[in-house]
């Protein structure tokens, strides 16, 4: 572990910043997507949705509980495939995670217009709603700035109410419960094709990727070993569980008369002076105390996941520069705090740029480009993990993940395929930025000779990760989910059959790839080295 780092967080911080991050802006808009994508089998989605990311989450369980370090899901690809690997990750995982400190702000100030409605322009926010979302942001900073015990508990409480509100939620809507509902046709696209849209693009993944900041965190937890594969079970499982409840009350309570074309058209039906399905549907059957209570989370929810992510781009960065493919200014502790106090600034103002004129125009297109980003950081994880079995199998795993040779690749095809639902539009951006981003990788490289020798060695390692973009990039093109009116590869089983063949193939290049022995020399002094247990 990081000793620079204070190890001040319990299970109970581990799994509230999981929760809290899985239960942000995404609660608030994903069932009503996932009625528009899939209809009355909506909560099939959160289930495959759930189990992708929980076959994720195991997978960096078993690694984070025997590597605890700050920013892992940055570090260990680069231990196991060297720096090719581990600056591709790192940049993805940047995208990801920069960005959703600025969605949830804006999520803030979108609600808070309710009641404000000068904080909206025609377009986005109005200047004083951009400078509202600066301010929370500032705010985040300073909670971050002073120590993680501070914004640990400070997250702790938030994340309780957090987790009050929707829990009311379910139970009231419940009561009004129509079954008829589920038996109306007509959703669009419908069946499976419907279902897998919702998981990638209606924000069922967006809104369980949250499980990671115990992984993130782990530096900083009091007992990494036993908490972190707890902290993801349990923020995975509670998260799963409020959202299909939620998932089916809306189903059941919508009002009848909206559904008369079906509910592919549910978001037509919803009154255009009401921005939040759920607060619809509570009003509708007049429940004005959920409407109010509903209307106070709304900006509550997402300013905790806000904090939450703001923190967690600094490990990110933190862990980025340590792996010496950024300044290593960024890679500096704060010795009394404990705290990434370079790193968190540079959180705080690419959170900054993310809400000005943004690239995506839309909360479900920037929800898209975020899912897609942070699986492109996961996506990794079950190779090393397996990768590690085979060159140091007698490290000491406090958690071991049952069946691992079978649950790493499952769980790479997971990801995989959750990219490629994404689309042609997400993807294009996504992994045509991080293809072009290379020419950083040889900006920043460190210049010395021993690391130029180094190279060849990444390359070899690191190239089947090259083609991996490519291959989802070219599928995400001819396959349903791209641009052309008769796709070469239709779906929606054909070229989800044909993703998970080249994924497995991939997989198995990934994993033959490694290098011969992971390399910790981007570990600073202040990490622990693996511990081993006697053949």
């Amino acid at each position: 572990m990081d000793d620079r780092f204070k190890k001040k967080l319990t299970l109970l911080d581990l799994t509230f910043l999981g929760l809290g991050s899985i239960i942000g802006s995404g609660w608030l808009f994903a069932s009503m997507n996932g009625a528009q994508f899939a209809g009355s089998i909506a909560w099939l989605a959160w289930v495959g949705g759930a189990i992708a990311v929980l076959l994720i989450g195991l997978v960096y369980g078993e690694l984070a509980a025997a590597l605890p370090r700050a920013g892992g899901f940055v570090r260990y690809p680069e231990y196991t495939h060297g720096s090719l690997v581990g600056y591709m990750t790192g940049f993805a995982s940047l995208m990801a995670y920069s960005s959703v400190a600025g969605i949830e702000v804006e999520a803030v100030v979108s609600h808070a217009s309710y009641y404000a409605p000068w904080l909206m322009g025609e377009k986005g926010p109005s200047l004083v709603g951009t400078l509202v979302e600066i301010l929370l942001l500032a705010v985040f900073f300073l909670l971050n700035y002073w120590s993680v015990n501070v914004f640990g508990k400070v997250n702790t409480i938030v994340t309780a109410f957090k987790f009050i509100v929707p829990t009311c939620t379910v139970i009231a809507l419940l009561m009004y419960f129509k079954g008829s509902n589920l038996a109306v046709a007509g959703a669009a696209p419908g069946g499976a094709e419907g279902v897998f849209t919702a998981i990638a693009g209606g924000g069922i993944v967006f809104a369980f990727l949250g499980f990671r900041q115990a992984v993130d965190f782990g530096a900083e937890a009091k007992n990494p070993q036993r908490d972190i594969p707890r902290a993801i079970i349990i923020a995975v499982f509670l998260g799963t569980a409020v959202y299909i409840l939620l998932q089916l009350a809306f189903l059941g309570a919508v009002p009848s008369s909206a559904l008369g074309q079906g509910w592919g058209h549910i978001q037509d039906a919803m009154p255009k002076t009401v921005n939040y399905p759920f607060v619809w549907v509570a009003s509708s059957l007049g429940l004005t105390w959920l409407s109010t209570l509903l209307l106070i989370d709304a900006v509550i929810s997402p300013a905790g996941t806000g904090n939450i992510y703001l923190s967690g781009t600094g490990r990110v960065l933190y862990a980025w520069s340590n792996n010496r493919h950024f300044y290593s200014y960024f890679s500096k502790v704060h010795p009394k705090t404990g705290v990434p106090r370079a790193a968190l600034w540079l959180s705080f103002i690419l959170a900054i740029v993310w809400i000005l004129p943004a690239q995506f125009d839309t909360w479900s297109k920037l929800v898209d480009a975020v899912t897609s980003a942070t699986v492109m950081t996961y996506m990794v994880g079950p190779i090393s993990m397996m990768s590690m079995r085979r060159t140091l199998p007698n490290m000491k795993r406090p958690f071991r993940l049952p069946g691992g040779q079978i649950l790493a690749p499952l769980a790479f095809i997971a990801a995989t395929c959750i990219i490629y639902w994404a689309g042609w539009e997400t993807d294009q951006f996504l992994i045509g930025l991080t293809l072009a981003s290379l020419i950083l990788y040889f900006a920043f490289m460190d210049k010395s000779d021993e690391t130029r020798a180094r190279i060849g060695r990444d390359w070899m390692a690191g190239v089947w990760l090259v083609v991996y973009y490519v291959f989802i990039l070219i599928m995400s093109y001819i396959g349903a989910y791209g641009p052309l009116k008769h796709p070469w590869v239709p779906g929606p089983y054909l070229d989800t059959i044909v993703v998970v063949i080249g994924a497995i193939l991939l997989y198995f290049w990934g994993l033959n790839s490694a290098l011969p022995e992971p390399s910790f020399e981007t570990d600073t002094a202040g990490e622990a080295p693996p511990e081993f247990v006697q053949a």
